[in-house]
Protein backbone atom coordinates (compact mmCIF):
# COMPACT_ATOMS: atom_id res chain seq x y z
CA UNK A 1 0.00 0.00 0.00
CA UNK A 2 1.18 3.57 -1.07
CA UNK A 3 -1.16 5.90 -0.02
CA UNK A 4 -0.72 9.59 -1.37
CA UNK A 5 -1.99 11.26 1.58
CA UNK A 6 -2.84 10.86 5.66
CA UNK A 7 -5.07 12.86 7.82
CA UNK A 8 -3.54 13.84 10.82
CA UNK A 9 -4.70 12.78 14.20
CA UNK A 10 -6.88 14.27 16.14
CA UNK A 11 -7.29 15.70 19.50
CA UNK A 12 -9.92 17.02 21.81
CA UNK A 13 -13.56 16.47 22.32
CA UNK A 14 -14.71 13.58 25.14
CA UNK A 15 -16.27 10.28 23.92
CA UNK A 16 -18.91 10.97 26.40
CA UNK A 17 -20.50 12.97 24.11
CA UNK A 18 -23.53 10.20 22.82
CA UNK A 19 -24.10 12.92 19.77
CA UNK A 20 -20.91 12.16 18.09
CA UNK A 21 -20.84 9.47 15.44
CA UNK A 22 -18.01 7.35 15.94
CA UNK A 23 -17.57 5.40 12.54
CA UNK A 24 -14.95 3.85 10.15
CA UNK A 25 -15.73 3.85 6.13
CA UNK A 26 -14.09 3.58 3.31
CA UNK A 27 -15.08 5.16 -0.14
CA UNK A 28 -13.90 3.62 -3.41
CA UNK A 29 -14.10 3.22 -7.13
CA UNK A 30 -13.51 0.85 -9.95
CA UNK A 31 -13.45 2.69 -12.91
CA UNK A 32 -13.33 -0.15 -15.00
CA UNK A 33 -16.17 -1.86 -13.53
CA UNK A 34 -18.12 1.82 -13.84
CA UNK A 35 -18.65 1.20 -10.16
CA UNK A 36 -18.46 3.69 -6.98
CA UNK A 37 -19.45 2.74 -3.39
CA UNK A 38 -18.82 3.30 0.21
CA UNK A 39 -18.96 0.98 3.17
CA UNK A 40 -19.34 2.13 7.34
CA UNK A 41 -19.67 0.96 10.71
CA UNK A 42 -19.88 2.36 13.76
CA UNK A 43 -21.86 2.84 17.21
CA UNK A 44 -24.60 4.65 15.86
CA UNK A 45 -28.18 3.67 15.41
CA UNK A 46 -28.93 3.75 11.56
CA UNK A 47 -25.63 5.13 10.40
CA UNK A 48 -26.40 4.09 6.66
CA UNK A 49 -29.55 6.99 6.93
CA UNK A 50 -26.59 9.76 7.01
CA UNK A 51 -22.86 8.20 6.25
CA UNK A 52 -22.59 7.52 2.67
CA UNK A 53 -23.42 8.60 -0.81
CA UNK A 54 -23.16 7.56 -3.99
CA UNK A 55 -23.91 8.68 -7.61
CA UNK A 56 -23.33 6.44 -10.90
CA UNK A 57 -20.64 7.81 -12.58
CA UNK A 58 -19.81 10.31 -10.50
CA UNK A 59 -18.20 9.31 -7.18
CA UNK A 60 -19.23 9.13 -3.56
CA UNK A 61 -19.04 10.37 -0.10
CA UNK A 62 -19.05 9.56 3.36
CA UNK A 63 -19.48 11.97 6.15
CA UNK A 64 -19.26 11.32 9.73
CA UNK A 65 -17.81 12.77 12.94
CA UNK A 66 -20.33 14.97 13.45
CA UNK A 67 -21.83 13.93 10.61
CA UNK A 68 -23.91 15.91 8.15
CA UNK A 69 -25.81 14.60 5.92
CA UNK A 70 -26.39 17.55 3.61
CA UNK A 71 -22.33 17.44 2.50
CA UNK A 72 -23.37 14.00 0.19
CA UNK A 73 -25.27 15.56 -2.27
CA UNK A 74 -23.27 18.70 -2.35
CA UNK A 75 -20.34 17.73 -2.82
CA UNK A 76 -21.41 14.65 -5.52
CA UNK A 77 -23.37 17.61 -7.11
CA UNK A 78 -19.57 19.54 -7.59
CA UNK A 79 -18.56 16.49 -8.93
CA UNK A 80 -20.62 16.05 -11.65
CA UNK A 81 -20.30 19.41 -12.42
CA UNK A 82 -16.46 18.71 -12.90
CA UNK A 83 -14.71 20.13 -9.51
CA UNK A 84 -12.34 17.48 -8.17
CA UNK A 85 -12.69 16.03 -4.77
CA UNK A 86 -10.32 18.04 -3.07
CA UNK A 87 -11.86 21.50 -4.53
CA UNK A 88 -15.50 19.88 -3.65
CA UNK A 89 -14.86 18.99 -0.57
CA UNK A 90 -12.66 22.11 0.65
CA UNK A 91 -16.16 24.22 -0.93
CA UNK A 92 -18.59 22.96 1.59
CA UNK A 93 -16.05 22.98 4.80
CA UNK A 94 -15.07 26.46 3.94
CA UNK A 95 -19.00 27.29 4.87
CA UNK A 96 -19.02 25.15 7.80
CA UNK A 97 -18.45 26.54 11.33
CA UNK A 98 -17.91 23.44 12.71
CA UNK A 99 -15.22 21.77 10.23
CA UNK A 100 -13.20 20.87 12.82
CA UNK A 101 -15.30 18.48 13.88
CA UNK A 102 -16.35 16.63 10.39
CA UNK A 103 -14.75 13.72 9.08
CA UNK A 104 -15.66 13.36 5.41
CA UNK A 105 -13.97 10.95 2.30
CA UNK A 106 -14.31 11.60 -0.81
CA UNK A 107 -14.13 9.21 -4.35
CA UNK A 108 -14.29 10.48 -7.76
CA UNK A 109 -15.54 7.51 -10.31
CA UNK A 110 -11.86 8.33 -12.35
CA UNK A 111 -10.37 7.67 -8.89
CA UNK A 112 -9.56 10.86 -7.85
CA UNK A 113 -9.56 11.14 -3.65
CA UNK A 114 -9.85 13.72 -0.95
CA UNK A 115 -10.27 13.12 2.79
CA UNK A 116 -10.52 15.07 5.87
CA UNK A 117 -10.18 15.07 9.61
CA UNK A 118 -10.98 18.11 11.36
CA UNK A 119 -8.80 18.75 14.40
CA UNK A 120 -10.90 18.38 17.40
CA UNK A 121 -12.62 14.57 16.42
CA UNK A 122 -11.84 12.67 19.10
CA UNK A 123 -8.96 10.61 19.45
CA UNK A 124 -8.02 8.15 17.63
CA UNK A 125 -9.11 9.76 14.69
CA UNK A 126 -7.38 9.67 10.76
CA UNK A 127 -7.60 8.34 7.71
CA UNK A 128 -5.61 6.67 4.39
CA UNK A 129 -6.06 7.64 1.32
CA UNK A 130 -4.65 6.27 -2.12
CA UNK A 131 -5.95 5.98 -6.10
CA UNK A 132 -9.31 4.63 -5.83
CA UNK A 133 -9.94 4.63 -2.05
CA UNK A 134 -10.13 6.60 1.20
CA UNK A 135 -10.50 5.06 4.24
CA UNK A 136 -11.42 7.12 7.39
CA UNK A 137 -12.46 7.07 11.24
CA UNK A 138 -12.94 8.16 14.50
CA UNK A 139 -13.01 7.18 18.12
CA UNK A 140 -10.97 4.13 17.04
CA UNK A 141 -8.79 1.38 18.88
CA UNK A 142 -6.21 2.98 16.56
CA UNK A 143 -4.68 3.65 13.42
CA UNK A 144 -3.79 -0.03 12.62
CA UNK A 145 -7.66 -0.04 11.97
CA UNK A 146 -7.36 2.46 8.59
CA UNK A 147 -4.49 0.65 7.81
CA UNK A 148 -5.86 -2.94 8.06
CA UNK A 149 -8.85 -1.50 6.01
CA UNK A 150 -6.71 -0.11 3.48
CA UNK A 151 -4.76 -3.22 3.33
CA UNK A 152 -7.77 -5.88 2.87
CA UNK A 153 -9.15 -3.43 -0.11
CA UNK A 154 -5.98 -4.03 -1.89
CA UNK A 155 -5.54 -7.21 -1.65
CA UNK A 156 -8.72 -9.02 -1.51
CA UNK A 157 -10.12 -9.92 -5.23
CA UNK A 158 -13.76 -9.73 -6.33
CA UNK A 159 -16.53 -7.09 -6.98
CA UNK A 160 -16.11 -3.88 -5.57
CA UNK A 161 -18.78 -4.43 -2.56
CA UNK A 162 -17.22 -7.62 -1.60
CA UNK A 163 -13.75 -5.52 -1.79
CA UNK A 164 -15.82 -2.78 0.78
CA UNK A 165 -17.21 -5.58 3.36
CA UNK A 166 -13.72 -7.06 3.49
CA UNK A 167 -12.21 -3.96 4.44
CA UNK A 168 -15.14 -3.04 7.04
CA UNK A 169 -14.24 -6.67 8.78
CA UNK A 170 -10.78 -5.96 8.60
CA UNK A 171 -10.98 -2.72 10.37
CA UNK A 172 -12.96 -4.41 13.04
CA UNK A 173 -10.36 -7.22 13.68
CA UNK A 174 -7.98 -4.59 14.32
CA UNK A 175 -10.33 -2.87 17.17
CA UNK A 176 -12.83 -1.00 15.44
CA UNK A 177 -14.91 1.71 17.14
CA UNK A 178 -13.70 2.10 20.98
CA UNK A 179 -17.52 2.03 21.47
CA UNK A 180 -18.35 -1.00 20.05
CA UNK A 181 -20.59 -1.61 17.37
CA UNK A 182 -24.56 -0.85 16.76
CA UNK A 183 -24.99 -0.28 12.88
CA UNK A 184 -23.54 -0.60 9.42
CA UNK A 185 -24.16 -0.15 5.49
CA UNK A 186 -22.79 -0.73 2.27
CA UNK A 187 -23.99 0.74 -1.45
CA UNK A 188 -22.97 0.48 -4.77
CA UNK A 189 -23.89 2.37 -7.73
CA UNK A 190 -22.54 1.29 -11.08
CA UNK A 191 -23.12 3.24 -14.58
CA UNK A 192 -25.34 1.78 -16.69
CA UNK A 193 -26.57 -1.07 -14.41
CA UNK A 194 -29.91 -2.97 -15.01
CA UNK A 195 -32.45 -4.69 -13.15
CA UNK A 196 -34.17 -8.01 -14.07
CA UNK A 197 -36.17 -6.30 -16.44
CA UNK A 198 -33.74 -4.42 -18.02
CA UNK A 199 -34.56 -1.12 -16.68
CA UNK A 200 -31.27 1.07 -15.74
CA UNK A 201 -31.29 1.72 -12.06
CA UNK A 202 -27.62 2.82 -11.47
CA UNK A 203 -27.79 1.10 -7.78
CA UNK A 204 -26.47 -2.24 -7.39
CA UNK A 205 -26.51 -2.46 -3.42
CA UNK A 206 -28.28 -0.84 -0.97
CA UNK A 207 -27.76 -2.61 1.97
CA UNK A 208 -28.56 -1.22 5.73
CA UNK A 209 -28.25 -2.79 9.33
CA UNK A 210 -29.74 -0.29 11.74
CA UNK A 211 -28.98 -1.96 14.67
CA UNK A 212 -27.42 -5.35 15.93
CA UNK A 213 -24.94 -6.64 18.24
CA UNK A 214 -22.73 -7.69 15.18
CA UNK A 215 -23.72 -5.29 12.33
CA UNK A 216 -20.91 -5.99 10.02
CA UNK A 217 -21.44 -10.03 10.22
CA UNK A 218 -25.27 -9.27 9.70
CA UNK A 219 -24.08 -7.20 6.29
CA UNK A 220 -21.81 -9.90 5.16
CA UNK A 221 -24.79 -12.41 5.30
CA UNK A 222 -27.16 -9.58 3.72
CA UNK A 223 -24.96 -9.32 0.41
CA UNK A 224 -24.63 -13.20 0.27
CA UNK A 225 -28.23 -13.02 -0.03
CA UNK A 226 -27.83 -9.62 -2.70
CA UNK A 227 -25.54 -11.65 -4.30
CA UNK A 228 -27.07 -14.61 -5.06
CA UNK A 229 -29.99 -12.77 -6.49
CA UNK A 230 -28.09 -10.46 -9.13
CA UNK A 231 -27.09 -13.62 -10.51
CA UNK A 232 -30.72 -14.30 -11.54
CA UNK A 233 -31.00 -10.53 -12.36
CA UNK A 234 -28.00 -10.74 -14.63
CA UNK A 235 -29.37 -13.88 -16.02
CA UNK A 236 -32.74 -12.78 -16.91
CA UNK A 237 -31.65 -9.71 -19.26
CA UNK A 238 -30.80 -12.32 -22.15
CA UNK A 239 -33.69 -14.60 -21.36
CA UNK A 240 -36.22 -11.68 -22.16
CA UNK A 241 -34.54 -11.35 -25.55
CA UNK A 242 -34.66 -15.64 -25.43
CA UNK A 243 -31.16 -16.29 -25.73
CA UNK A 244 -32.27 -19.08 -23.34
CA UNK A 245 -28.59 -20.42 -24.13
CA UNK A 246 -27.06 -17.50 -22.69
CA UNK A 247 -29.30 -17.25 -19.36
CA UNK A 248 -28.48 -20.95 -18.69
CA UNK A 249 -24.75 -20.03 -18.52
CA UNK A 250 -25.10 -17.16 -16.53
CA UNK A 251 -26.89 -19.22 -14.26
CA UNK A 252 -24.64 -22.39 -14.27
CA UNK A 253 -21.82 -19.92 -13.32
CA UNK A 254 -24.19 -19.07 -10.41
CA UNK A 255 -24.97 -21.99 -9.31
CA UNK A 256 -21.43 -23.10 -9.10
CA UNK A 257 -20.69 -20.35 -6.63
CA UNK A 258 -23.93 -21.08 -4.60
CA UNK A 259 -24.49 -24.70 -5.02
CA UNK A 260 -27.47 -24.73 -1.71
CA UNK A 261 -29.63 -22.23 -3.88
CA UNK A 262 -32.69 -23.15 -4.64
CA UNK A 263 -33.78 -20.38 -6.59
CA UNK A 264 -30.25 -20.55 -8.74
CA UNK A 265 -30.99 -24.33 -9.65
CA UNK A 266 -34.62 -23.47 -10.48
CA UNK A 267 -34.08 -21.19 -12.29
CA UNK A 268 -30.93 -22.86 -14.15
CA UNK A 269 -33.64 -25.65 -14.88
CA UNK A 270 -36.13 -22.86 -16.66
CA UNK A 271 -33.50 -21.81 -18.68
CA UNK A 272 -32.05 -24.75 -19.79
CA UNK A 273 -35.49 -26.29 -20.70
CA UNK A 274 -36.02 -23.40 -22.67
CA UNK A 275 -32.75 -23.86 -24.22
CA UNK A 276 -33.19 -27.39 -25.27
CA UNK A 277 -31.06 -28.90 -22.53
CA UNK A 278 -33.72 -31.63 -21.24
CA UNK A 279 -31.02 -33.86 -18.97
CA UNK A 280 -29.83 -30.77 -17.49
CA UNK A 281 -32.81 -28.98 -16.91
CA UNK A 282 -34.41 -32.34 -15.06
CA UNK A 283 -31.35 -32.65 -13.29
CA UNK A 284 -30.78 -29.02 -12.03
CA UNK A 285 -34.69 -29.47 -10.93
CA UNK A 286 -34.56 -32.56 -9.12
CA UNK A 287 -31.44 -30.44 -7.00
CA UNK A 288 -33.54 -28.13 -6.64
CA UNK A 289 -36.22 -29.60 -5.34
CA UNK A 290 -34.23 -31.70 -2.99
CA UNK A 291 -33.20 -28.43 -1.57
CA UNK A 292 -36.77 -26.64 -1.47
CA UNK A 293 -39.45 -29.42 -1.97
CA UNK A 294 -42.26 -26.46 -1.89
CA UNK A 295 -41.06 -25.58 -5.19
CA UNK A 296 -43.12 -28.35 -6.50
CA UNK A 297 -46.25 -26.93 -7.23
CA UNK A 298 -44.74 -23.54 -9.16
CA UNK A 299 -42.51 -26.39 -11.34
CA UNK A 300 -46.17 -28.12 -11.86
CA UNK A 301 -47.51 -24.55 -13.45
CA UNK A 302 -44.33 -23.22 -14.96
CA UNK A 303 -44.65 -22.27 -18.54
CA UNK A 304 -40.77 -22.66 -18.84
CA UNK A 305 -41.02 -26.72 -18.34
CA UNK A 306 -43.30 -27.26 -21.41
CA UNK A 307 -40.51 -28.20 -22.89
CA UNK A 308 -39.88 -31.10 -20.77
CA UNK A 309 -43.55 -31.68 -19.45
CA UNK A 310 -44.03 -34.72 -21.53
CA UNK A 311 -40.92 -36.35 -20.16
CA UNK A 312 -41.50 -38.92 -17.48
CA UNK A 313 -38.64 -37.83 -15.42
CA UNK A 314 -40.40 -34.43 -14.90
CA UNK A 315 -43.73 -35.85 -14.02
CA UNK A 316 -41.99 -38.00 -11.16
CA UNK A 317 -40.09 -35.08 -10.03
CA UNK A 318 -43.35 -33.50 -9.33
CA UNK A 319 -44.42 -36.90 -7.11
CA UNK A 320 -41.70 -37.37 -5.53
Amino acid sequence: MKPDSRVRLSRGRSPADQRIISTFSIVAADPSAGEVGVAVQSKYLAVGAVVPWARAGVGAVATQAMGFAGFGPRILDALAKGQSPQVAMEAVLAADRMAAQRQVGVVSASGVTASHTGAECMDWAGGLRAPTYAVQGNILAGEAVVREMARAFETVAGPLALRLLTALEAGQAAGGDKRGEQSAALIVEQSGYADATGLGIDRMIDLRVDDHPQPIAELRRLLGLRLRQEVSFRAMRPYYDADYARAAAIMAEGARAYPDSAEILYNLACFESMAGQPDESLRHLAQALDVDPAMRPMAAADSDFDPVRADARFAALLKA
